[in-house]
């Protein structure tokens, strides 16, 4: 089926409580697995390219460097992927772009098959991120795609996406940002951090979701309330990956229960990343373990000799280069490149399908109603009068 806008599953999280789970995607390996392990658990799908994994998937390996012409050609083979293993499924999914760094971006997500946009003006002063987000919402909303913006500043790092420090998000202000842009959901700063070292015994300050959910009702407006910088970092993939040769140091994540406490706060849509790569990157490990002969693979033998080079990594950008045809188009020539992509599959469905259930959003699909861009048009355009 087609693929939806974020707003018919953000209306079905809010009405029936629950979280969804958004996760990022890197390669079509990714995408297919996503999708598969969702329609397993009959829940809805988001999946999220962030905007300088469009780059990467552009062809562009020095991703932090892409060009717009990249991330363009990168969402095309995104969406291309996400459009194929979607097109027979029953579940609705959208493809989301996670921090998108300028209207330009989001511009070319949309275009590449995007149905939904975040614009991250969280660096930016109030009113300028104001007025960037509303430049956002009028061009995305007039072709039925859904936007997210951001409000506060998250601590970590990743991608282009860095900060030193949290400024927690104004309730107050988060309910004259959704009255101003127009936006269909917000990531709000309430204590989580980007990357992997978020440090130990993470609280989040709830309230805030709950202060900002309790005036959005009050004033009747919709808005879905987005946790960006979520992953959990599972200790036991670290310490797998250690185990395995790799040099992982001050790795902690958000704890499900912490995730689990702020559903019901008013959080509906909760971003992962950092669990996927750790997890994908342990099974390449394990693979060249395990067959130490595929060291010298004239394929994939490159990718065994980044994974060494670079133990204090876990990203699995890193480490693709050497076959960005499989990454980009799903190509693969041998078997040595189908064990890696079987790694991917698999490092993806293990986290993905945990989350699923953790987050509450297993055998919800049929709450969402499956809204087409073009019916998404005609209710923006009501919205408005």
């Amino acid at each position: 089926m087609p693929l939806i806008p974020l707003r018919p599953l953000m209306e079905a999280a809010v009405k029936n409580g629950f979280a969804q789970g958004a996760f990022n995607v890197n390669a079509v390996a990714q995408a297919k697995a996503v999708i598969e392990v969702h329609e397993m658990f009959r829940s809805a799908a988001i999946l999220q390219g962030a905007d300088l994994a469009n780059g990467f998937m552009g062809g562009c390996t020095d991703f932090a460097h892409a060009t717009l012409e990249d991330k363009k050609a990168g969402a095309k083979n995104i969406a291309n992927a996400v459009k194929k293993y979607g097109a027979n499924s029953e579940i609705p999914i959208v493809l989301h772009l996670d921090h998108g760094r300028d209207f330009d971006s989001c511009v070319a997500a949309i275009e590449g098959g995007y149905t939904s946009v975040m614009i991250d003006g969280s660096s930016l002063p109030y009113e300028e991120n104001v007025e960037l987000t509303r430049e956002v919402v009028k061009y995305a909303h007039a072709r039925g795609v859904s936007v997210e913006g951001e409000l506060g500043v998250l601590a970590g790092v990743e991608d282009h996406v860095f900060a030193t420090n949290s400024t927690y998000t104004n309730p107050l202000t988060a309910i004259d940002f959704f009255r101003k842009t127009g936006v269909d959901a917000l990531a709000i700063s309430y204590g989580t951090m980007h990357g992997a070292s978020k440090g130990k015994d993470v609280k989040l300050r709830k309230e805030i979701a709950t202060a900002i959910r309790e005036c959005l009702n009050h004033e009747g407006i919709f808005g879905a309330l987005v946790s960006h910088g979520s992953s959990t970092v599972p200790k036991y993939i670290v310490d797998e990956i250690n185990a395995l040769g790799g040099n992982i140091t001050n790795a902690y994540g958000i704890s499900i229960e912490e995730l689990q406490a702020a559903i019901p706060c008013g959080i509906n849509k909760i971003n992962v990343d950092t669990d996927i790569r750790l997890a994908v990157t342990r099974n390449m490990k394990e693979l060249f373990a395990k067959y130490p002969e595929k060291r010298t693979s004239a394929s994939i033998g490159p990718i065994y000799e980044l994974l060494e080079a670079k133990k204090e990594q876990f990203d699995p950008r890193v480490f693709l280069p050497p076959i960005m045809n499989t990454v980009m188009y799903g190509i693969v020539p041998d078997d040595d490149v189908a064990a890696i992509v079987d790694c991917i599959e698999k490092g993806v469905k293990e986290v993905v399908g945990t989350l699923i259930v953790q987050f509450g959003s297993y055998g919800k699909a049929p709450l969402v109603e499956q809204v087409s861009l073009d019916e998404m048009i005609e209710r923006y355009k009501k919205m408005e009068k």
